[in-house]
């Protein structure tokens, strides 16, 4: 079956002005003459309702974690914290976010498998709620460090499943540099616990991205009760906290179904029926970690046309934002080929479509194209282009420096109103990050 998700959204996330898209109530046409383009706008709105939702799935067993590699502007991670979510981060940069816009550090975990020693020092400096150990060799020099300032640290082992990976992008249920081996977990556990400055706190999967199937998502929470138990009965003591992930993914593409949060739920039940029947599991703290699901859908990337051209035959649309602003709408992050995230010419939604057209950025290269036979409108000059799903790994994941164009701003639509809360980096700000090449350029 094949979707439109840009009607779908229209209907169920945004709304109409006559022809021109409204985020949280705005006409965009307003939003790009207060603001400019090429600009990411964000709805509150559908964050806050995703965030319910998913409370609603998970009950209140589970603590909500926002993994903030999704999209890590600080007035989103604010309403995170607002609405009692701690926070997931992967790095250095990500726990001074954090720790700016105000999560307390006992509300953190931290993971990835990358973690230096300057980071580890500044998460037990900062006290950092746990630690996601992903190899002896991190377990080892985090024992050196906490022993160093005197502290016992709680720790969690991610575990790589010999099976169980799913979605976009597996993660686990194969060789991985994400975690440890669970052949390995006996020998792992033993280690750890030999190391006195190391508290065993819990177990923490991850198995895959995207994942728009909830058997898929129940069964890895099968799989990780598994493991679970198999540590606890190890450690001899029931475990602290189970972090089952994230990878909770929304359908973007035309042949993608969105996710059965209902049919998720019914599972749910049943899994925290099972979990509170254990001894060795009933008192853990239960963890999901999603990012995407939570923002994706609650961002628009929105630009201008700048030219319209004709060139053998096809149709171009030139705009002023493309992959250096938006590079998975590209196609250039992860795509094998290239297929269209949902969009719209937001001033002209409704309207007849009448010509196909590749929608492509100013870079110099052919990648730069965010649509390709994409059947539209007939567009002109100053006409607005929505890309829809832009919240999530959109912004952050796209090399704003090439070609040294400005980077977008963001803009935050809550209750009707809207503020800046990214200014747009002029293409000079480059020249100011970098330092001098000689002694003379410094006067």
């Amino acid at each position: 079956m094949m979707i439109d998700h840009a009607n779908r959204l229209l209907q169920s996330r945004f709304s109409l002005d006559g022809n021109v898209l409204c985020i949280g109530g705005i006409p965009v046409t307003e939003i790009a003459k207060q603001y400019g383009t090429p600009i990411f706008v964000y709805d509150q709105s559908i964050i806050e309702a995703n965030i319910a939702r998913l409370r609603d799935v998970y009950s209140d067993r589970f603590d909500l974690h926002y993994s903030i590699k999704a999209n890590p502007n600080a007035a989103i991670l604010k309403c995170f914290l607002d609405h009692g979510c701690g926070l997931e981060i992967a790095s250095g940069g990500e726990l001074h976010q954090a720790l700016h816009a105000g999560c307390s550090p006992k509300r953190l975990i931290f993971a990835g498998p990358g973690k230096t020693i300057q980071e580890l020092k500044a998460a037990v400096q900062a006290g950092v709620g746990e630690l996601h150990l992903e190899s002896i060799d991190e377990a080892v020099s985090l024992d050196a460090i906490a022993s160093s300032v005197g502290k016992k640290i709680d720790v969690s082992l991610r575990i790589n499943p010999v099976d169980g990976g799913g979605g976009a992008m597996r993660m686990g249920g194969q060789s991985s540099p994400f975690g440890i081996d669970e052949e390995c977990l006996d020998e792992v556990v033993e280690r750890v616990l030999s190391l006195q400055n190391l508290h065993l706190e819990g177990l923490h999967l991850f198995m895959g991205t995207q994942i728009l199937s909830a058997d898929v998502l129940l069964d890895q929470y099968q799989r990780g009760l598994q493991i679970a138990r198999r540590m606890a009965e190890k450690i001899n003591r029931p475990l602290g906290s189970i972090d089952f992930g994230g990878g909770l993914g929304i359908a973007t593409f035309s042949k993608e179904a969105p996710l059965d949060l209902d049919h998720l739920a019914r599972g749910m039940t049943d899994l925290i029926a099972n979990i509170d029947a254990d001894p060795l599991l009933s008192t853990a703290k239960l963890i999901i970690e999603p990012g995407r699901f939570l923002v994706g859908e609650a961002g628009v990337y929105l630009s201008s046309v700048t030219r319209m051209k004709q060139s053998r035959g096809k149709t171009y649309a030139v705009i002023d934002g493309g992959m250096h602003h938006h590079l998975a709408a590209s196609g250039n992050l992860g795509q094998t080929i290239k297929r269209n995230y949902p969009s719209v010419v937001a001033n002209r939604v409704g309207c007849q479509a009448v010509q196909t057209t590749e929608v492509v950025g100013p870079l110099c290269t052919p990648l730069d194209t965010l649509a390709r036979k994409a059947e539209l409108p007939a567009m002109q000059q100053g006409d607005l282009f929505a890309v829809f799903q832009s919240g999530a790994y959109a912004r952050t994941s796209s090399p704003h420096g090439f070609l040294s164009h400005d980077s977008p701003a963001e803009v935050l639509v809550h209750r009707g109103e809207s503020r800046l809360i990214r200014r747009r980096g002029a293409a000079a700000d480059f020249l100011r990050d970098q330092a001098p090449a000689s002694a003379e350029e410094t006067v």
